[in-house]
C-alpha cells in the first residue's frame, strides 16, 4: 500500500544475492537482442557503464550517511547500497562476457579498483561540492526508475526476442530500481539539499545525456564490422527513438524538475509487486538464482 504515491514508512529494499549465468545453456549471439544490432550496443553500453556508475552513487550517498538520523531510511540507505553492490557485480560479469564477444567499447568502462581511471573518479568526487554529487545520484536514479518503469510495464518490450539470461539480468536490475528509487532523494532532502541544486543539477543531465548515450551507441556499432549495414540500422535507429522504450521519456524525465516532486509521487506499487512475484515468488523465475 501507498499514501499519495508515496513509499510506507519503514519500508524498504531487499538485497538479493544472485548469480546469472551468461552464455548457458546456449551461447549468447553477438547481437543478443536477436540480431537487432541499435539494442544490443545500447544494453552493452549501459551495462559498461552501470559498475562504475553505481559505485560513484554509493559513495554519493555515504557521504552524507551522518547527517541520516531517522532509522528507517538508514535501514533504506544500508539496503540501497547493498543492491547496488549487487548490480555492479552482476554487470561486471556481463560485461566480461560481451568483451569476449566482440564489444571492445565495454573495456573502456571496465578497471579495477585501484586503477588510474578510478582513482581520479574518487579524486573529482572528492574535488565537487557533496549536494552537486548526491543530486547526480538521485537525478541518475529517476532516470533508472523512469526506464524501468518501461521496460516492465512495457508487453512490447517484453517480447522482443532476447537472450533469456540477459533479459533476466535487465528485468531483476529494473524491479531494484523501482524498490529502491527515492533513497537517494530522501537522503539529499534529510541532508538539506538545495531544490535550485536538485532541479538545476537535473536539467544539465537532461540535456545532456541522451546525446552522450547517442554517441556511445554509434561510437560502439563503429567497432563492429557485423553491424554495419546503413539501412538496417537507420530502421533500428528508428525503432528505438519511437518505440515504448524512448518514446515520451523527456516528458517523464521532466516531471523531476516540478519544485516540491518526489520520486514516490509515481505509483509504480503495483508493477513492482507483479514482478516481485514474477521473479521471486514461490514459482518466481529467478528463485533458483538466489545465492
Amino acid at each position: 500500500m501507498t499514501t499519495n504515491g508515496r513509499a510506507p514508512a519503514g519500508a524498504h529494499p531487499k538485497v538479493r544475492r544472485i548469480r546469472f549465468r551468461f552464455g548457458e545453456p546456449e551461447p549468447m549471439s553477438h547481437h543478443f537482442v536477436e540480431g537487432d544490432v541499435v539494442l544490443s550496443h545500447l544494453t552493452a553500453i549501459l551495462s559498461a557503464v552501470f559498475p562504475p556508475g553505481e559505485e560513484s552513487f554509493i559513495r554519493s550517498v555515504r557521504r552524507f550517511s551522518s547527517r541520516v538520523t531517522d532509522p528507517a531510511l538508514k535501514k533504506r540507505v544500508a539496503a540501497f547500497i547493498g543492491q547496488e553492490s549487487v548490480h555492479g557485480q552482476e554487470h561486471r560479469r556481463l560485461n566480461e562476457k560481451l568483451i569476449e564477444m566482440g564489444y571492445p567499447f565495454v573495456r573502456l568502462f571496465t578497471f579495477g579498483h585501484n586503477s588510474f581511471r578510478q582513482r581520479a573518479i574518487e579524486r573529482i568526487e572528492r574535488m565537487s561540492p557533496g549536494f552537486v554529487h548526491l543530486a547526480m545520484t538521485a537525478a541518475a536514479e529517476h532516470y533508472t526508475a523512469t526506464l524501468a518503469e518501461r521496460v516492465l510495464g512495457s508487453d512490447e518490450i517484453q517480447a522482443i526476442p532476447a537472450d533469456p539470461e540477459g533479459r533476466q539480468l535487465l528485468n531483476w536490475h529494473a524491479m531494484e530500481e523501482l524498490e529502491h528509487k527515492s533513497v537517494a532523494f530522501d537522503v539529499y532532502r534529510a541532508a538539506g539539499g538545495p531544490e535550485w541544486i536538485r532541479i538545476g543539477v537535473m536539467a544539465l543531465m537532461y540535456t545532456f545525456t541522451i546525446p552522450v548515450v547517442t554517441v556511445g551507441v554509434a561510437l560502439s556499432i563503429l567497432t563492429d564490422p557485423r553491424g554495419w549495414r546503413p539501412i538496417k540500422l537507420a530502421r533500428q535507429t528508428r525503432y528505438v527513438f519511437r518505440g515504448p522504450l524512448l518514446r515520451g521519456l523527456m516528458a517523464d524525465l521532466r516531471k523531476y524538475m516540478k519544485p516540491g516532486f518526489h520520486p514516490d509521487d509515481i505509483d509504480t506499487t503495483a508493477l513492482l509487486q507483479r514482478w516481485q512475484r514474477e521473479l521471486f515468488g514461490a514459482d518466481g523465475v529467478l528463485v533458483d538464482h538466489l545465492k
